[in-house]
């Protein structure tokens, strides 16, 4: 036994190289498929949230309408009660 030769130790790099390599593109590949995922799940999640803020701001315009009509409505009671309230007085 006298030991490993040149050529032998030129093939234990190059099979250190080659695994290298793999291990490095298989990561880089996993990496970027994550990625790739995560961005895909967050646009999701930002569409979701865009027709929230949808929904929500036409319901607060609908709420808003509501509450006008009823200002106007209340208003108008108001005004009919202190009129009846001076006619009611005028009787006394």
């Amino acid at each position: 036994m006298t030991g490993m030769s040149g050529h032998d130790w030129t093939e234990v790099i190059g099979a250190a190289g080659i695994f290298t390599l793999l291990v490095t593109v298989v990561t880089v590949l996993v990496v970027q498929l994550s990625k790739n995922r995560r961005a895909r799940l967050s646009g999701g999640r930002e569409d979701d949230y865009r027709r929230l803020a949808e929904a929500s701001a036409r319901a607060q315009e609908t709420n808003e309408r509501l509450l006008a009509t009823i200002d106007a409505r209340l208003g108008e009671l108001a005004t009919r009660t202190a009129a009846l309230e001076r006619v009611l007085r005028d009787v006394d």
